[in-house]
């Protein structure tokens, strides 16, 4: 069956309660913990929390308007890469390198609050949630990366798209614009060996491409993140932590310039043309489509779309599909020059390097 058709399988199972079609059969399932506790036995593992990110970027933007100039509102959810699992400094992580580098696109400062934890799967996506609007009610952009430990932890891969779908649909609802970085290729890790590898690949993929139909059908844009543990890694030990999953900080700058781009388009605030250009692989197709297509290459983006005025067509929603390029991150926003929280507000961890993984294995 197609990537296609299973994608569109799942996500219609999460629209009408099918919760039961999954991709894990019993002799897979049982493979992949066998296989993760091997593989969790060869690791690094690493102990503790990730660094606190939270507060005020790019604070030299405030300019003389910063008394009424309220500054962008930024949401982080999702698990431990989300958090910036496996890195030292609040800096280093995924929401402060996109803060710093909305920031500088936007020239306005961008309070940011992390809401992701270590070894969270799509189901701890609400206590996030409701935890996050408590303190933030009102949101301009929220980034939200999860699926790695729904694969591994065998969760109903319908019910994580109707999970990760309701999510995003609260938050279009609080008024933020929502990006979505998809479940990654959890095919490349190193430790993870064949028949494992070929099947985690399989899976990770075909979840990231029902991701991306249930966060389009919900009003938010996905980016494929298989570049956060895929190809471009491979071969390239300092792309990660000493545990050998998690990014390193260089792995996380290279995350987030995969990122920044539809964050800052979905403000308003990158300058590109945004017309699709066709000889890029761009444009619009069905959303089922889009997504398979997208789940294959990373950076790849997917947005809802319309033709001649509509927004669906025979084949479901329309989606456009962009490979936006990617710059290095604007200056001001990496991690040796970014413009540090508001003093008090994320104090840089302390320890050596003994942020890590949760105890199940696979947790991101």
């Amino acid at each position: 069956m197609s990537r296609e058709r299973v994608a569109r399988r799942i996500a219609a199972a999460a629209a009408y309660g099918g919760g039961g079609i999954g991709l894990l059969g019993v002799g897979f399932a049982g493979l992949l913990l066998t296989e993760a506790k091997l593989a969790e036995m060869q690791l690094n593992t690493l102990h503790g929390e990730p660094p606190r990110a939270d507060g005020l970027y790019g604070q030299a933007f405030a300019g003389e308007d910063a008394a009424t100039e309220q500054p962008l509102r930024m949401a982080v959810l999702g698990d431990s890469t989300a958090a910036g699992f496996g890195v030292d400094r609040g800096r280093d992580t995924p929401g402060a390198l996109l803060a710093g580098g909305i920031a500088a696109m936007a020239e306005r400062p961008v309070r940011l609050t992390v809401a992701a934890v270590n070894g969270a799967a799509s189901d701890d996506l609400e206590r996030q949630l409701v935890s996050l609007l408590e303190t933030e009610p009102e949101l301009d952009i929220a980034l939200i990366m999860i699926g790695a430990n729904d694969v591994t932890q065998r969760i109903k891969l319908a019910d994580s798209v109707r999970m990760l779908g309701d999510t995003v649909r609260r938050l279009r609802a609080a008024g933020a614009e929502v990006v979505v970085g998809t479940c990654p290729d959890l095919g490349t890790i190193e430790p993870v060996r064949p028949p494992l590898r070929t099947l985690a690949r399989r899976a990770s993929r075909q979840l990231a491409a029902a991701q991306t139909i249930a966060v389009v059908d919900a009003g938010g844009r996905s980016v494929s993140l298989g570049t956060l543990l895929g190809p471009e890694f491979n071969h390239r030990p300092e792309m990660f932590a000493s545990d050998r999953y998690h990014p390193s900080a260089q792995g996380y700058q290279t995350a987030a310039m995969a990122l920044l781009p539809s964050m800052c388009a979905a403000l308003e605030v990158w300058p590109e043309e945004e017309r699709p250009d066709a000889y890029r692989g761009e444009g619009v197709l069905p959303v089922a489509r889009a997504a398979a297509e997208a789940a294959g290459r990373s950076g790849t983006e997917v947005a809802g779309a319309e033709v001649l005025g509509a927004d669906s067509g025979p084949r479901g929603r329309w989606a456009l599909l962009k490979h936006r390029r990617r710059h290095t991150l604007p200056d001001g926003a990496t991690p040796e020059s970014a413009a540090d929280p508001a003093p008090g507000s994320a104090p840089e961890s302390t320890s050596d390097n003994s942020h890590a993984a949760s105890a199940d294995a696979g947790a991101t």
